[in-house]
C-alpha cells in the first residue's frame, strides 16, 4: 500500500501550480479566504461551467457573526482563465446551502434562503453578476417551510430535471432527527422559476430503529440513475463513533411521486458515507465517479463524520462497490484541517472541483476542521487513466 505521504506530495505537485510553496497556503488555487477572527466561515462550495467556458463558483457564509439564520449570504466568483484566478462578482442576500448549475444554456442557483428556510431557485442572465429574486411561486419560491440541503448535483433523466433535498420540519428540531428524505423534479423545458412546474415525492422521515438503532440521520442526497435505469436517492448516513460508514439508497418511482426505502437492503457500506459526497455518471468510461472524505485506518476509531482530512477520488460500476483510486487532498491533522463538501464537474478529460478547506493561514489557521477559512479550486488531469489503480496496491 502506498504511503499517504506520497499522496500528499502528489496532491501538492498537481494542485498547487502557480502557488508559492508556503506553509500558510492550502493546496490548490484560493478562490476566497476569510480569517477565523471574523467568526464567519466558508460553507457550501459549488462550481459550474458557463457556455463560454468561464467557471462560476459560489460559497455561503455561516457562523456566529453571519446572517445564516435570518437571510444568509452567498458569494459568487468567476474565473475566465480555467481556474487560475478568481474575482468576486456578486453577493446574494437570502441564499444558503446552494448549488450552481447551467440548464438549457441558463445559469441557476438552488438552495434555501437561510438555515432551515424556504427552498428557492434563482436565475442569472448575465453570467452571475445579477440574480432574480424568489419572492413569489412564479419567481423561484419553490417550497415554503423548513428545508435542508447542500450543493448537490442536478440530474437529467426521462425528460425531467431532478434534485434531492430534505424536509426539515419534524416533532423535534434536533439535528438529524428532523430530516426527511425527498426528491423534486420538473420537465426539462419548463420554467424552473415556477413552483407549479415542480412536483415532489413523499417525505421519508427519521427512524431510530434503522441500523440496529445506530442510525443518526440521513441527509444531503444524490439523485442518480442506477444501473437498472431507475432513479435512486443516495444519502449520507450519520453513525456512531468507530462505526463503519454507510449510505442509504432510497428508490424513486419513475413518475417522481413516490420515495420508498427498505431498511434491510437499503443501507450499503460506503467510503465516506457519513459526510457529504457527490456522485456523477461518466458516459465515456461507463462508470460512476465520486469525490468523498475517505477515512484512513489510522482514524477508524473516531467519529467518522468528523474526519475530513482526506479527499478521495473513487469510481464504481454499480454504485455499491467502489474503487478508491487516489487520495487527491490530504493533511495528517484531523482537528484543524479539512477538505470537505466538494462539488465537482467533468471537463473533457479532467475533473475540476471546489472545496470548503480548513487550513493554515496568517491568522492562526482555521477554528477547526469544520469551520473552514478557504474555498479552493482544484483539477484532476486525465482522471480516466486512474481506472484500474487503487490506493491499496
Amino acid at each position: 500500500m502506498k504511503t499517504y505521504l506520497c499522496y500528499f506530495i502528489l496532491a501538492i505537485a498537481v494542485f498547487r501550480t502557480g502557488v508559492a510553496q508556503n506553509e500558510q497556503r492550502p493546496p490548490g488555487m484560493v478562490v476566497d479566504h476569510i480569517t477565523k477572527d471574523t467568526e464567519i466561515f466558508i460553507g457550501s462550495p459549488s462550481i459550474c461551467i458557463l457556455p463560454d467556458g468561464s467557471y462560476v463558483a459560489s460559497h455561503d457564509e455561516f457562523g456566529p457573526k453571519s446572517s445564516e439564520f435570518r437571510s444568509a449570504k452567498t458569494r459568487i466568483f468567476i474565473s475566465k482563465d480555467k481556474g487560475k484566478t478568481w474575482t468576486q462578482i456578486a453577493l446574494i442576500d437570502g441564499q444558503f446551502w446552494s448549488n450552481l448549475f447551467v440548464h438549457n444554456g441558463e445559469l441557476f442557483i438552488m438552495g434555501t434562503n437561510k438555515h432551515h428556510g424556504n427552498f428557492i431557485v434563482r436565475k442569472s442572465e448575465d453570467g452571475g453578476y445579477t440574480w432574480t429574486i424568489p419572492y413569489h411561486k412564479t419567481t423561484g419560491l419553490l417550497l415554503e417551510g423548513e428545508y435542508h440541503t447542500a450543493p448537490m448535483a442536478m440530474l437529467i433523466h426521462n425528460g425531467r430535471i431532478w434534485r434531492a433535498l430534505e424536509y426539515a420540519t419534524a416533532p423535534t428540531t434536533q439535528w438529524g432527527k428532523r430530516y426527511s428524505a425527498m426528491v423534486i423534479s420538473a420537465p426539462v423545458e419548463s420554467d424552473l422559476l415556477n413552483a407549479d412546474n415542480w412536483q415532489k415525492t413523499n417525505c421519508l422521515g427519521f427512524d431510530s430503529t434503522y441500523l440496529d438503532r445506530k442510525f443518526g440521520a440521513w441527509l444531503e442526497g444524490n439523485a442518480i440513475v442506477a444501473p437498472d435505469g431507475g432513479i435512486v436517492n443516495i444519502l449520507r448516513v450519520a453513525v456512531p463513533k468507530g462505526h463503519e460508514e454507510y449510505a442509504a439508497f432510497v428508490n424513486i418511482s419513475p413518475d417522481g411521486r413516490t420515495a420508498s426505502f427498505n431498511p434491510q437492503t437499503g443501507f450499503v457500506k460506503f467510503p465516506g458515507g457519513s459526510k457529504k459526497f457527490v456522485i456523477r455518471y461518466d458516459e465515456i468510461s461507463g462508470r460512476y465517479w465520486m469525490l468523498t472524505n475517505y477515512v484512513s485506518p489510522a482514524f477508524r476509531d473516531k467519529d467518522p463524520a468528523g474526519v475530513r482530512n482526506e479527499q478521495a477520488l473513487c469510481s464504481s460500476n454499480d454504485l455499491k462497490n467502489w474503487d478508491i483510486h487516489r487520495i487527491v487532498l490530504e493533511h495528517p491533522d484531523i482537528i484543524h484541517h479539512g477538505f470537505q463538501y466538494v462539488d465537482w464537474l467533468f471537463e473533457e478529460d479532467d475533473i475540476i472541483f471546489v472545496s470548503r478547506t480548513a487550513f493554515d493561514d496568517e491568522g492562526g489557521g482555521a477554528k477547526n476542521n469544520h469551520d473552514a477559512n478557504f474555498m479552493t479550486f482544484h483539477r484532476i488531469e486525465d482522471f480516466r487513466k486512474l481506472i484500474g489503480q487503487s490506493i491499496f496496491e
